[in-house]
Formats: structure tokens, C-alpha cells, sequence
């Protein structure tokens, strides 16, 4: 899957989690419903002019909205994972809710 399509997928899915409507979302940076259906699709990409207004209207950071870290295998990730959770060692009270998050994510 190429980065239109990968950027796309995300800005639909950060749309929808913040409730919008893809029309808008359209709306709100300034585009045509088709223009933001191309956009989430992959077919076109966007200016650097509504990257900005897409950064605002969803209330993200541009690291947030062009972050890879899902496009990663599963070995990098808990590479990534256990590096971090050696920050916590001297912090029990953040080691104890990201254990908790994990446990429910467990639960069946």
C-alpha cells in the first residue's frame, strides 16, 4: 500500500473517531465532499495548505497525522514496547496502569 493510500486510511479513521462526517470534514478545510472521498481513498493527496487545516479541524499533531509506527512488524514494536518500559521502572504508579491496559487487553 503506497502513502497516499496509507494517509488516507488514517485521515478516515481519525475523522470518524472524532465524529465527523466525511462531508464535514470537507467542509471544515475547505474542500468538495469528492476531493475529501479521493483523499481518504488514496486517489489524490493534499496541499500543504490543507495538511495545516486537516492538523486543526482534527485536533492532531502533524507527527501524530504522518506517524509509521502501525506499518512496523510485530518484532520492532515490542522492541520499541520493552525500550520504553525500562522508562518506567523508577515511576510504579505509570508501570502499574500500562500492566492494568495490558491485562484488559488480555481479557477475553
Amino acid at each position: 500500500m503506497g502513502i497516499k493510500q496509507e494517509f488516507g486510511k488514517k485521515i478516515k479513521r481519525m475523522r470518524i473517531n472524532r465524529g465527523l462526517t466525511q462531508e464535514e470534514l470537507a467542509e471544515a478545510v475547505d474542500l468538495s465532499q469528492r476531493a475529501m472521498s479521493g483523499i481518504e481513498t488514496g486517489e489524490n493527496f493534499v496541499s500543504a495548505e490543507t495538511i495545516d487545516k486537516l492538523v486543526r479541524v482534527l485536533d492532531t499533531s502533524m507527527e501524530e497525522l504522518f506517524a509509521t509506527e502501525h506499518l512496523k512488524d510485530g518484532e520492532e514494536l515490542i522492541e520499541e514496547i520493552n525500550e520504553k518500559l525500562n522508562y518506567l521502572n523508577d515511576d510504579p504508579s505509570k508501570l502499574i496502569i500500562v500492566y492494568n491496559v495490558v491485562k484488559s487487553l488480555l481479557k477475553e
